[in-house]
């Protein structure tokens, strides 16, 4: 996971940065995971990383774009949050056992989400691009993160389905191994899009009930 993200980021940041007409920008995904797992805290673009291995990947990640920003590249590091498309993603594994009345929290489900929508995600790395003031960290995320309880729970009224069942942990411990379970699902972060908003991106959808009721007129 840490090899895929770096190696290549390192190779294109490097080149990029050796050629005798540089491009103008280069803009670099990250996530959110960089800050860690940070209870209710609210995280901008200024808070510092967090630990654990996701934090740990995010940050290499992030440096390995350092020979571009040298050579004089406007470099962006957009951090994205859970992005919810109709086609991949998280979303699609998440209806099935939701319409059958199987959906439920995660854990406690208190530990914070940060969403977007693909056609925010993809309008922002647009902005992003054309905003030539817009370096270093951006959070792609929608200005209002909710908790696992209130996903489990949005998603639910949406498809008119109950969510009182907990997702069990345990078969997801066996197949994905405890250590990712733990970061990916039960760690959470409340990061919100400071910056984003400064520069006057306009979110498409901005609250969690309208975007899945737009993206699931689409799937239906």
């Amino acid at each position: 996971m840490l090899e895929s993200r770096t190696q290549g980021t390192t190779l294109l940041a490097r080149t990029l940065a050796e050629l005798s007409q540089k491009p103008a920008v280069l803009v670099s995904a990250s996530a959110v995971g960089y800050y860690g797992d940070r209870g209710d805290e609210v995280l901008t673009e200024e808070s510092s990383a967090g630990d654990g291995f996701l934090a740990d990947a995010c940050r290499a990640w992030e440096d390995a774009t350092e020979p571009a920003a040298d050579a004089g590249i406007r470099v962006a590091r957009v951090r994205s949050g859970v992005v919810l498309a109709q086609d991949g993603g998280m979303l699609p594994r998440l209806l099935l056992p939701f319409k059958l009345g199987l959906g439920g929290r995660i854990g406690s489900g208190r530990q914070y989400m940060s969403w977007i929508s693909i056609e925010d995600e993809v309008g922002a790395i647009q902005h992003v691009l054309a905003d030539g003031s817009l370096r270093g960290a951006v959070n792609l995320t929608a200005p209002n993160p909710v908790t696992n309880a209130e996903f489990v729970a949005t998603l639910g009224r949406v498809l008119h389905r109950p969510t009182v069942l907990p997702t069990p942990l345990l078969p997801l411990r066996a197949r994905y191994g405890s250590e990712l379970v733990q970061e990916l699902l039960l760690f959470g972060q409340r990061a919100v899009p400071t910056r984003l908003q400064a520069s006057g991106f306009q979110f498409a959808h901005d609250g969690l009930d309208g975007a899945l009721r737009a993206l699931l007129r689409r799937t239906s």
